[in-house]
């Protein structure tokens, strides 16, 4: 934990640089004073080809990331956490935002640890650094 997930129009083309938004977003997370492991960080993103945004008259663009953490973290440790992403996703997206028409979204979810189950090695390379 935890998994970024990143839903985005396909109609963002070249202004969704999304291998650089993963990577921001993983370093944001890393840079968390430790609160999420770096060997339990995923991000990944989803093209979306079938939607429709607002009345469908214009080339309105979304992104829209869905943030999911273990629980057991404190309010403010999700503030801050979330506030960085948030911020980094936004200057990801600041020049597109800039010239056409964008929504940029949000949301935290926390797993309840009985119903999260994993199997990972990951950790241990992070453990030998």
């Amino acid at each position: 934990m935890p998994h970024v997930i990143v839903e985005y129009t396909d109609n963002l083309g070249d202004d969704a640089c999304i291998p650089e938004l993963l990577q921001a977003m993983n370093e944001t997370l890393m840079a968390q004073n430790g609160v999420f492991p770096t060997g339990g960080i995923r991000s990944r993103a989803i093209k979306l080809t079938e939607y429709r945004v607002a009345d469908g008259k214009e080339d309105d663009a979304f992104v829209h990331v869905t943030f999911k953490i273990a629980g057991g973290r404190t309010p403010e440790v999700k503030k801050a956490a979330c506030d960085a992403l948030f911020e980094a996703i936004k200057a990801h997206f600041a020049q597109a935002f800039a010239r056409r028409y964008l929504a940029l979204s949000m949301e935290l979810t926390e797993f309840d640890e009985g119903g999260s189950y994993k199997h990972n090695n990951i950790h241990a390379r992070f453990r030998k650094a």
